[in-house]
């Protein structure tokens, strides 16, 4: 049986026994309310998570540039690239001492896949990490925040110079976005943070991030 509740201008349904159930329209007010309470908090939750990620992926790149430098002030050349690595440290060879890590002078894309000695790219970890500058053991890539790997290349990814670039794989697009205006020029192809395609205007997908050393 259906009735009017002429004090809330709602209507209530009768159950079994003669009880009245259902949401006067105050009810149903509040419930919209909570509910949009909540779903506020959670986009407002996951903004959060995402900037605190976007801060650990640049303290990553900090941290590796760090290891990066100290490494070359300690022996005079780049990890990977000292000629002298295999005579202090283990299961490494010896790069050329040409000042890139990478090979001759020519632009080398980043290796996401190390998992032994031979190239410079590869070497470079493990020394670092024998050298005690960086966590981990082994040749392998660190992996980052949003779970792809980071590679250390002497590269030219955009239409500036070439140089050496910590590359990070695997970056969604509106983090490269933010980490771009953040840290530098808010551009994907100039300056100190550049990527290897267009994130500016991409509206999802994951990209390959460049940060310059």
């Amino acid at each position: 049986m259906m009735r009017t509740d002429q004090n809330n201008e709602t209507f209530r349904t009768a159950g079994t026994g003669g009880r009245v159930v259902g949401f006067t329209v105050i009810e149903l007010i509040v419930v919209v309310i909570i509910i949009g309470i909540i779903v506020g908090l959670v986009i407002k939750g996951q903004s959060l998570i995402v900037k605190g990620q976007m801060k650990q992926l640049f303290k990553q790149r900090q941290d590796i540039g760090t290891a990066f430098q100290g490494y070359c002030d300690r022996f005079a050349y780049f990890a990977g690239d000292d000629p002298g690595a295999s005579s202090r440290y283990s299961g490494v060879t010896n790069g050329n001492g040409n000042g890139r890590v990478g090979v001759g002078s020519s632009v080398t894309a980043p290796d996401f896949s190390c998992a032994g000695t031979g190239t410079e790219q590869c070497d470079l970890w493990s020394e670092l990490r024998q050298a005690n500058l960086l966590g981990g053991t082994g040749f392998t890539n660190p992996r980052h925040v949003f779970n792809g790997s980071v590679a250390l290349t002497y590269n030219s990814p955009g239409t500036t110079g070439a140089g050496h670039w910590l590359a990070f794989q695997g970056v969604p697009s509106d983090v490269c976005r933010g980490l771009d205006k953040r840290y530098d020029d808010g551009i994907w192809n100039t300056g100190s943070i550049q990527g290897a395609s267009d994130y500016d205007t991409a509206v999802n997908g994951n990209f390959t991030l460049f940060f310059r050393l």
